[in-house]
């Protein structure tokens, strides 16, 4: 009865919040490089193109690769494979997790700009996109000057490898249309499975291509020779190894499920894995289909770990109504983006709707003080009494906004007040694309750091 009427007291501090006017965010001139379409995300992809336009200027001048059309071709083809597998192995999950290890090793004695832009390192897509593309155009550029030398006379290439070579052209320029933001949005299910099956046909065929391509150019010397000699045949090893591994580690485990609600499953996990706050698992009923991925919550002190799954589109619907006895897993837990709150000595979590499902870890956890804002549709009814009781035990102070009850909320306006009362140091955000980048951007614009996914897998 008592946490039923905190989590009342808790769900009107309305008056508060909106007697909190925000500060005037900066001058244009310092607050458009916090604006979303030139987040660190696309910098990153901007990045990737400069160095490789500046290694085809090298190329075309210091290098005279066109001088004779065909010395072009073994500079490109293992360009393609370089872009290619920095785009492969960098989504690979033990380099994510290498990647935030080092970015949140930064002591919080640091200056606050310092850990501002290493709170930045989930933007890692960029480089997945950017590698993607620039080998893409790279392939692009290599069958154009291969056409022109076989048309010249100037190369002498199988008959086999030429003919991978347009198929293999046609099969990426395919996945990167499939990937186009509207694209990939109006049928997430069609780009999943394009990128998983094109994916493996395209790195089958970059293996005949590139073994075929080394031995057209090997000349006189011997076979193994010129396979251990080139980059291609190393890096092309190491792109296989990346994308097998989390396969390797593929299982099927049993779950216990609890419903609060229509809308809502609690998933129970307890299979010899407890997963680090911040990190997230991907889970299947048919492997080789679909994998979503959710934020993993484990208990401090217990085995195992719950997920979180709202109802949110049909795969979710269909495991909410139809719960099965178990599910498959594979990889290894990943870091996401919460875990740049350990470079800050307090934080404001912003979470909406299933939003909690990620941010209760690191509340539960306590290892950075932080306080949190939870906007949601009536939310003893939706989660259950027993999960806001554990919200409330940890975050007595939080702010439960029922927008059933009191309507949607200005988050920009609860985040800043929250940040201001709690005088924490960043602001991160789990909420839908809208609501998160306008969060991000109305804090970023004013001096304060701020996070939020980026919907970018």
């Amino acid at each position: 009865m008592l946490e039923l009427e905190r989590s009342v007291k808790l769900a009107r501090p309305a008056k508060p919040a909106v007697d909190s006017a925000l500060p005037p965010q900066h001058p244009l001139w310092r607050r458009i490089g916090k604006h979303p379409a030139l987040m660190h995300y696309n910098r990153l992809i901007a990045l990737v193109v400069l160095v490789n336009l500046a290694v085809l200027w090298l190329g075309s001048t210091r290098y005279q690769w066109w001088a004779s059309a065909s010395s072009a071709l073994g500079p490109m083809a293992r360009l393609v494979v370089f872009n290619i597998a920095l785009a492969v192995i960098i989504r690979q999950q033990y380099v994510i997790n290498l990647l935030f290890k080092l970015a949140t090793s930064v002591p919080t004695s640091w200056p606050l700009r310092i850990r501002w832009l290493m709170g930045k390192v989930y933007h890692f897509g960029g480089l997945h996109v950017g590698g993607a593309v620039m080998g893409t155009v790279w392939f692009a550029l290599f069958v154009g000057t291969l056409t022109y030398s076989l048309i010249q006379g100037q190369a002498s290439l199988a008959v086999g490898t030429v003919a991978i070579t347009y198929v293999l052209l046609a099969l990426l320029i395919m996945l990167i249309v499939l990937a186009l933001p509207p694209l990939r949005a109006r049928s997430h299910d069609r780009f999943e499975r394009s990128h998983r099956f094109g994916g493996w046909m395209a790195l089958l065929l970059f293996w005949v291509h590139t073994l075929l391509f080394i031995n057209d150019q090997r000349g006189s010397g011997g076979y193994l020779a010129a396979l251990s000699a080139d980059p291609s045949f190393w890096l092309l090893l190491l792109v296989t190894l990346s994308i097998a591994l989390p396969w390797l580690r593929l299982r099927k485990v049993p779950i216990k499920i609890e419903s609060p609600s229509a809308h809502v499953a609690l998933v129970e996990f307890d299979y010899g894995v407890t997963p680090f706050a911040g990190s997230s698992t991907t889970i299947s009923r048919s492997p080789l289909i679909e994998w979503h991925s959710f934020a993993n919550v484990p208990a401090p002190g217990k085995s195992g770990y719950r997920l979180t799954i709202s109802r949110a589109g049909d795969w979710t619907g269909q495991f909410i109504d139809d719960q099965p006895s178990h599910v498959w897993v594979k990889g290894i837990p990943t870091a996401g983006v919460g875990n740049i709150e350990k470079l800050f000595k307090r934080v404001v979590w912003i979470a909406t709707g299933s939003g909690i499902g990620p941010t209760l870890p690191h509340l539960l956890s306590q290892n950075v003080p932080a306080r949190l804002v939870w906007s949601t549709r009536a939310p003893r009814a939706t989660y259950g009494d027993t999960l806001v009781d554990e919200i409330l035990a940890v975050q007595p102070d939080a702010l439960i906004w029922d927008t059933s009850a009191q309507g949607r909320p200005d988050l920009v306006q609860l985040a800043y007040a929250a940040y201001r009362d709690f005088d924490a140091e960043a602001v991160i955000c789990i909420s839908n694309k809208k609501l998160t980048w306008e969060v991000v951007y109305g804090m970023e614009s004013r001096g304060i750091p701020a996070y939020g996914a980026i919907w970018d897998s």
